[in-house]
Protein backbone atom coordinates (compact mmCIF):
# COMPACT_ATOMS: atom_id res chain seq x y z
CA UNK A 1 0.00 0.00 0.00
CA UNK A 2 1.25 3.40 -0.91
CA UNK A 3 2.38 5.36 1.87
CA UNK A 4 1.59 9.37 1.06
CA UNK A 5 4.51 11.31 2.89
CA UNK A 6 2.29 14.57 2.71
CA UNK A 7 0.32 13.34 5.74
CA UNK A 8 3.57 12.98 7.55
CA UNK A 9 4.61 16.65 7.27
CA UNK A 10 6.41 16.73 3.82
CA UNK A 11 6.46 19.70 2.71
CA UNK A 12 7.26 21.60 -0.70
CA UNK A 13 11.04 22.52 0.41
CA UNK A 14 11.34 19.14 1.57
CA UNK A 15 10.58 17.64 -1.47
CA UNK A 16 12.71 19.99 -3.63
CA UNK A 17 15.92 18.94 -0.57
CA UNK A 18 15.15 15.25 -1.63
CA UNK A 19 15.18 15.58 -5.44
CA UNK A 20 18.68 17.34 -5.16
CA UNK A 21 20.16 14.66 -3.22
CA UNK A 22 17.95 12.20 -4.98
CA UNK A 23 19.34 13.07 -8.49
CA UNK A 24 23.20 12.11 -6.84
CA UNK A 25 22.16 9.12 -6.36
CA UNK A 26 20.62 8.13 -9.02
CA UNK A 27 19.34 4.88 -8.02
CA UNK A 28 15.56 4.10 -7.78
CA UNK A 29 15.86 2.17 -3.94
CA UNK A 30 16.69 5.87 -2.43
CA UNK A 31 13.81 7.00 -1.24
CA UNK A 32 12.86 10.13 1.38
CA UNK A 33 11.31 9.06 4.51
CA UNK A 34 10.53 10.28 8.06
CA UNK A 35 11.84 9.01 11.40
CA UNK A 36 9.03 8.01 13.16
CA UNK A 37 10.83 6.40 16.28
CA UNK A 38 14.43 5.48 17.87
CA UNK A 39 15.85 3.06 19.77
CA UNK A 40 19.66 3.95 20.37
CA UNK A 41 21.30 3.66 16.91
CA UNK A 42 18.18 1.40 15.48
CA UNK A 43 15.29 3.30 13.79
CA UNK A 44 11.63 3.24 12.19
CA UNK A 45 10.74 4.88 9.40
CA UNK A 46 7.80 6.00 7.03
CA UNK A 47 7.97 6.13 3.33
CA UNK A 48 6.03 5.70 0.27
CA UNK A 49 6.57 1.63 0.91
CA UNK A 50 5.28 2.16 4.57
CA UNK A 51 7.08 1.58 7.98
CA UNK A 52 10.14 0.05 8.26
CA UNK A 53 13.52 -0.74 10.04
CA UNK A 54 16.32 1.55 9.36
CA UNK A 55 19.94 1.63 10.55
CA UNK A 56 22.77 4.35 9.70
CA UNK A 57 24.86 3.57 6.31
CA UNK A 58 28.73 3.03 6.66
CA UNK A 59 28.69 6.45 4.86
CA UNK A 60 26.55 8.31 7.02
CA UNK A 61 28.81 7.20 10.50
CA UNK A 62 32.08 8.70 8.71
CA UNK A 63 29.91 11.93 8.63
CA UNK A 64 29.48 11.58 11.67
CA UNK A 65 33.17 12.06 12.72
CA UNK A 66 33.41 14.84 10.39
CA UNK A 67 31.04 17.23 12.73
CA UNK A 68 27.61 15.60 11.21
CA UNK A 69 24.80 14.54 13.41
CA UNK A 70 22.83 11.86 14.05
CA UNK A 71 19.01 11.21 12.94
CA UNK A 72 16.56 12.36 15.28
CA UNK A 73 12.42 11.69 15.40
CA UNK A 74 10.76 13.77 13.12
CA UNK A 75 14.09 14.16 10.54
CA UNK A 76 13.48 13.70 7.31
CA UNK A 77 16.07 11.74 5.60
CA UNK A 78 16.95 9.67 2.59
CA UNK A 79 17.21 6.05 2.61
CA UNK A 80 18.15 2.61 0.85
CA UNK A 81 15.20 0.63 0.82
CA UNK A 82 15.93 -2.89 1.44
CA UNK A 83 12.57 -5.20 0.84
CA UNK A 84 14.48 -7.87 2.68
CA UNK A 85 16.09 -6.43 6.05
CA UNK A 86 17.03 -2.98 7.36
CA UNK A 87 16.89 -0.13 5.22
CA UNK A 88 20.18 1.94 5.80
CA UNK A 89 19.64 5.63 6.67
CA UNK A 90 21.98 7.87 3.95
CA UNK A 91 21.49 11.61 4.67
CA UNK A 92 19.38 14.01 6.74
CA UNK A 93 17.46 16.82 5.22
CA UNK A 94 17.45 20.29 5.80
CA UNK A 95 15.54 21.18 9.31
CA UNK A 96 12.98 23.46 9.41
CA UNK A 97 12.75 23.26 13.07
CA UNK A 98 14.50 21.27 15.93
CA UNK A 99 14.39 21.11 19.88
CA UNK A 100 18.06 21.01 21.51
CA UNK A 101 20.20 21.08 24.50
CA UNK A 102 23.44 20.93 25.75
CA UNK A 103 24.91 17.52 27.89
CA UNK A 104 26.63 20.27 30.02
CA UNK A 105 24.64 21.59 32.34
CA UNK A 106 26.69 24.08 34.11
CA UNK A 107 27.70 21.49 37.32
CA UNK A 108 31.58 21.98 38.45
CA UNK A 109 32.48 18.55 38.12
CA UNK A 110 31.18 18.42 34.46
CA UNK A 111 33.20 21.35 33.57
CA UNK A 112 35.88 18.86 31.12
CA UNK A 113 32.93 17.10 29.60
CA UNK A 114 32.54 18.31 25.57
CA UNK A 115 29.76 20.53 25.21
CA UNK A 116 27.63 19.43 22.50
CA UNK A 117 24.26 20.11 20.82
CA UNK A 118 21.86 17.55 21.78
CA UNK A 119 18.56 17.17 19.02
CA UNK A 120 15.71 15.49 20.29
CA UNK A 121 12.83 16.19 17.89
CA UNK A 122 13.09 18.06 14.32
CA UNK A 123 10.83 19.55 11.81
CA UNK A 124 7.91 20.28 14.40
CA UNK A 125 5.12 23.21 14.04
CA UNK A 126 4.26 23.51 17.57
CA UNK A 127 5.39 22.72 20.71
CA UNK A 128 3.38 22.25 23.93
CA UNK A 129 5.10 23.22 26.93
CA UNK A 130 3.43 21.02 29.26
CA UNK A 131 3.36 21.47 33.07
CA UNK A 132 0.98 20.25 35.74
CA UNK A 133 -1.11 22.35 38.06
CA UNK A 134 0.15 20.77 41.15
CA UNK A 135 2.37 21.29 43.55
CA UNK A 136 5.38 20.90 40.47
CA UNK A 137 4.28 23.82 38.69
CA UNK A 138 7.59 25.85 38.44
CA UNK A 139 7.45 29.27 36.55
CA UNK A 140 11.51 29.65 36.40
CA UNK A 141 11.01 25.98 34.05
CA UNK A 142 8.76 27.46 32.11
CA UNK A 143 10.69 30.11 31.34
CA UNK A 144 13.87 28.41 30.40
CA UNK A 145 11.49 25.99 28.19
CA UNK A 146 10.16 29.14 26.75
CA UNK A 147 13.55 30.61 25.74
CA UNK A 148 14.17 27.34 24.43
CA UNK A 149 10.86 26.70 22.36
CA UNK A 150 11.59 30.48 20.78
CA UNK A 151 14.64 29.37 19.90
CA UNK A 152 13.11 26.19 18.24
CA UNK A 153 11.89 27.64 15.54
CA UNK A 154 8.31 26.04 16.44
CA UNK A 155 5.21 28.28 17.88
CA UNK A 156 4.86 27.81 21.54
CA UNK A 157 2.02 26.97 23.70
CA UNK A 158 1.66 26.53 27.73
CA UNK A 159 -0.44 23.90 28.12
CA UNK A 160 -1.46 23.65 32.04
CA UNK A 161 -2.54 19.90 32.84
CA UNK A 162 -4.78 18.64 35.88
CA UNK A 163 -6.94 21.28 35.86
CA UNK A 164 -9.67 18.75 37.43
CA UNK A 165 -7.15 19.00 40.59
CA UNK A 166 -7.87 22.69 41.57
CA UNK A 167 -11.04 24.92 42.63
CA UNK A 168 -12.17 27.39 39.95
CA UNK A 169 -10.49 30.16 41.93
CA UNK A 170 -7.31 28.35 41.88
CA UNK A 171 -7.48 27.29 38.48
CA UNK A 172 -7.58 31.24 37.81
CA UNK A 173 -5.11 32.22 39.78
CA UNK A 174 -2.52 30.21 38.46
CA UNK A 175 -3.56 30.49 34.53
CA UNK A 176 -2.76 34.34 35.32
CA UNK A 177 0.24 33.97 37.03
CA UNK A 178 1.92 31.93 33.94
CA UNK A 179 0.05 34.37 31.46
CA UNK A 180 1.82 36.90 32.96
CA UNK A 181 4.98 35.52 32.30
CA UNK A 182 4.33 34.00 28.98
CA UNK A 183 2.63 37.37 27.55
CA UNK A 184 1.70 36.90 24.16
CA UNK A 185 2.28 33.10 23.82
CA UNK A 186 -1.16 31.12 24.80
CA UNK A 187 -1.84 29.64 27.92
CA UNK A 188 -4.77 26.37 27.41
CA UNK A 189 -5.99 24.83 30.94
CA UNK A 190 -7.13 21.19 30.35
CA UNK A 191 -7.89 17.72 32.04
CA UNK A 192 -7.09 14.33 30.17
CA UNK A 193 -9.52 12.92 32.83
CA UNK A 194 -12.76 15.23 31.97
CA UNK A 195 -11.80 16.66 29.06
CA UNK A 196 -12.15 20.29 30.29
CA UNK A 197 -9.95 22.57 27.64
CA UNK A 198 -9.39 19.85 25.33
CA UNK A 199 -11.01 21.52 22.41
CA UNK A 200 -8.88 24.59 22.80
CA UNK A 201 -5.80 22.10 21.62
CA UNK A 202 -7.82 21.72 18.23
CA UNK A 203 -6.33 24.80 15.83
CA UNK A 204 -2.46 23.29 16.47
CA UNK A 205 -3.83 19.58 15.89
CA UNK A 206 -4.43 19.84 12.17
CA UNK A 207 -3.88 17.24 9.64
CA UNK A 208 -0.14 17.09 8.57
CA UNK A 209 0.83 19.78 11.65
CA UNK A 210 3.60 18.31 13.77
CA UNK A 211 3.93 19.19 17.35
CA UNK A 212 6.33 18.37 20.18
CA UNK A 213 5.46 17.52 24.02
CA UNK A 214 7.96 19.21 26.26
CA UNK A 215 7.73 18.49 30.04
CA UNK A 216 8.92 17.09 32.77
CA UNK A 217 8.11 13.71 33.97
CA UNK A 218 4.52 13.43 35.64
CA UNK A 219 3.01 16.37 33.78
CA UNK A 220 0.84 14.45 32.50
CA UNK A 221 2.32 14.03 28.59
CA UNK A 222 1.24 10.23 27.72
CA UNK A 223 -2.48 10.68 29.59
CA UNK A 224 -3.01 13.95 27.19
CA UNK A 225 -1.51 11.69 24.16
CA UNK A 226 -4.26 8.58 25.01
CA UNK A 227 -6.86 11.35 25.39
CA UNK A 228 -6.20 12.71 22.11
CA UNK A 229 -5.75 9.20 20.34
CA UNK A 230 -8.65 7.86 21.74
CA UNK A 231 -6.84 4.93 22.94
CA UNK A 232 -3.73 3.75 25.01
CA UNK A 233 -0.93 4.55 23.12
CA UNK A 234 1.37 5.21 25.93
CA UNK A 235 1.43 3.56 29.92
CA UNK A 236 0.27 6.42 32.21
CA UNK A 237 2.28 5.91 35.67
CA UNK A 238 1.28 8.13 39.20
CA UNK A 239 3.07 10.45 40.42
CA UNK A 240 4.93 10.44 44.37
CA UNK A 241 2.30 12.37 46.28
CA UNK A 242 5.08 13.48 48.80
CA UNK A 243 6.38 16.05 46.50
CA UNK A 244 4.79 15.49 42.74
CA UNK A 245 7.28 13.97 40.95
CA UNK A 246 6.52 11.50 38.47
CA UNK A 247 8.07 8.84 36.99
CA UNK A 248 9.61 8.66 33.26
CA UNK A 249 6.91 6.91 30.88
CA UNK A 250 8.85 7.66 27.90
CA UNK A 251 11.95 5.74 27.44
CA UNK A 252 12.11 6.90 23.64
CA UNK A 253 11.20 9.54 21.28
CA UNK A 254 8.37 8.40 18.74
CA UNK A 255 6.06 9.92 16.65
CA UNK A 256 2.61 9.20 16.79
CA UNK A 257 -0.34 9.64 14.06
CA UNK A 258 -3.66 11.19 15.55
CA UNK A 259 -6.96 10.57 14.04
CA UNK A 260 -7.23 14.32 13.08
CA UNK A 261 -4.26 13.50 10.98
CA UNK A 262 -1.97 15.95 13.20
CA UNK A 263 1.40 14.04 14.76
CA UNK A 264 2.58 14.14 17.88
CA UNK A 265 6.26 13.47 18.88
CA UNK A 266 6.50 12.46 22.66
CA UNK A 267 10.05 13.20 24.69
CA UNK A 268 11.38 11.52 27.72
CA UNK A 269 10.94 13.75 30.90
CA UNK A 270 13.57 16.25 31.65
CA UNK A 271 14.09 18.00 34.94
CA UNK A 272 17.15 20.37 33.13
CA UNK A 273 17.28 21.94 30.46
CA UNK A 274 21.27 23.34 29.17
CA UNK A 275 20.33 26.28 26.51
CA UNK A 276 22.12 25.81 23.13
CA UNK A 277 22.82 28.51 21.01
CA UNK A 278 19.83 30.66 22.74
CA UNK A 279 20.77 34.43 22.38
CA UNK A 280 18.17 34.84 19.69
CA UNK A 281 15.71 33.24 21.66
CA UNK A 282 16.44 34.68 24.51
CA UNK A 283 15.69 38.31 22.81
CA UNK A 284 12.28 36.81 21.96
CA UNK A 285 11.19 35.42 25.55
CA UNK A 286 12.51 38.52 27.33
CA UNK A 287 11.98 41.28 24.65
CA UNK A 288 10.03 43.52 26.95
CA UNK A 289 13.01 43.08 29.37
CA UNK A 290 15.67 44.40 26.19
CA UNK A 291 13.18 46.90 25.08
CA UNK A 292 14.45 48.62 28.14
CA UNK A 293 18.35 48.81 27.43
CA UNK A 294 18.17 51.28 24.79
CA UNK A 295 16.37 53.80 27.36
CA UNK A 296 19.41 54.23 29.47
CA UNK A 297 21.19 57.09 29.72
CA UNK A 298 24.44 54.65 29.02
CA UNK A 299 24.95 52.82 25.96
CA UNK A 300 27.09 50.50 28.22
CA UNK A 301 24.78 50.67 31.37
CA UNK A 302 25.25 47.18 33.18
CA UNK A 303 22.01 47.71 35.05
CA UNK A 304 23.53 47.50 38.42
CA UNK A 305 24.11 51.05 39.67
CA UNK A 306 24.09 53.51 37.01
CA UNK A 307 21.80 56.56 37.23
CA UNK A 308 19.08 57.13 34.66
CA UNK A 309 19.14 53.03 34.16
CA UNK A 310 16.21 52.32 32.60
CA UNK A 311 15.93 48.66 33.99
CA UNK A 312 16.62 49.77 37.98
CA UNK A 313 13.77 52.37 37.26
CA UNK A 314 11.33 49.74 35.62
CA UNK A 315 11.65 47.59 38.67
CA UNK A 316 11.54 50.31 41.23
CA UNK A 317 8.17 51.03 40.00
CA UNK A 318 6.83 47.61 39.41
CA UNK A 319 6.75 47.62 35.31
CA UNK A 320 10.00 44.70 35.45
CA UNK A 321 9.63 42.14 38.01
CA UNK A 322 12.93 40.76 40.23
CA UNK A 323 11.83 36.81 39.13
CA UNK A 324 11.56 37.92 35.43
CA UNK A 325 14.90 40.18 35.50
CA UNK A 326 16.59 36.94 37.63
CA UNK A 327 15.43 34.79 35.14
CA UNK A 328 16.99 37.06 32.28
CA UNK A 329 20.82 37.42 33.83
CA UNK A 330 20.46 33.84 34.55
CA UNK A 331 19.82 32.25 31.27
CA UNK A 332 22.14 35.17 29.59
CA UNK A 333 24.83 33.86 31.61
CA UNK A 334 24.40 30.15 30.68
CA UNK A 335 24.29 30.94 27.41
CA UNK A 336 27.32 32.83 26.83
CA UNK A 337 29.00 29.88 29.34
CA UNK A 338 28.27 26.91 26.73
CA UNK A 339 28.96 29.61 23.58
CA UNK A 340 32.55 30.36 25.41
CA UNK A 341 33.22 26.97 26.61
CA UNK A 342 32.21 25.19 23.52
CA UNK A 343 34.55 27.07 21.05
CA UNK A 344 37.19 26.72 23.42
CA UNK A 345 36.55 22.83 23.51
CA UNK A 346 36.03 23.09 19.54
CA UNK A 347 39.83 25.00 19.17
CA UNK A 348 41.02 22.18 21.52
CA UNK A 349 40.22 19.36 19.05
CA UNK A 350 40.93 21.16 15.97
CA UNK A 351 44.54 21.65 17.61
CA UNK A 352 44.56 17.71 18.71
CA UNK A 353 43.00 16.72 15.19
CA UNK A 354 45.97 19.08 13.42
CA UNK A 355 48.88 16.89 15.49
CA UNK A 356 47.25 13.66 14.23
CA UNK A 357 47.27 14.87 10.64
CA UNK A 358 51.24 15.98 10.99
CA UNK A 359 52.32 12.12 13.07
CA UNK A 360 50.14 10.74 9.96
CA UNK A 361 51.90 12.67 7.20
CA UNK A 362 55.67 12.07 8.81
CA UNK A 363 55.26 8.34 9.30
CA UNK A 364 53.81 8.24 5.83
CA UNK A 365 56.69 9.87 4.67
CA UNK A 366 58.90 7.64 6.44
CA UNK A 367 57.29 4.31 4.87
CA UNK A 368 58.09 5.40 1.63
Amino acid sequence: MFTDLKDYGFTQSDFFASRELLNEKKQEEYVPARVIECRRDRYKVICEYGELNAELKGSFLHGLEEGGFFPVVGDFVIVKYNNGGSSLIDAVLPRRSRFSRVDFLGHAENFAKNVREQVSAANFDYIFILSSLNFDLNLNRLARYLTASFQSGGFPVFVLTKADLLSEDDLCGKVAEVRKMARDVPVIAISSKTGFGLEELSPFLEPAKTVVFLGSSGVGKSSLLNRLAGEELMVVKDIREDDSKGRHTTTHRQLFCLSSGALVIDTPGMRELGLWDSREGISLAFADVESLFPQCRFSDCTHETEPGCAVLAALEDGRLSLRQWKNYKAQIRESSFVLNHSAYLKQKREFHKSISRTIRDKRKTIDE
